[in-house]
């Protein structure tokens, strides 16, 4: 059985979420919420970024939720 094909979008999403997993681990947490450096820090930021382009998928301002 092949495995199923991942968008660049979709294959960014994994990627901007492992590295954000791994630092929540990194610094004890489940959420990013608690942790000081939350506004203003890079990680979360190309995190929401890659969530935000993965429902767009490259298109400005329409989202496919299907």
């Amino acid at each position: 059985m092949s495995e199923p094909i991942t968008d660049e979008y979709t294959q960014n999403l994994n990627d901007k979420t492992t590295l954000l997993q791994q630092c929540q681990q990194n610094k004890g947490y489940i959420s990013c919420l608690k942790c000081e450096q939350l506004i203003g820090c890079q990680v979360r930021q190309e995190y929401v970024k890659a969530v935000y382009e993965s429902m767009s998928k490259g298109q400005h301002g329409d989202f496919d939720f299907n």
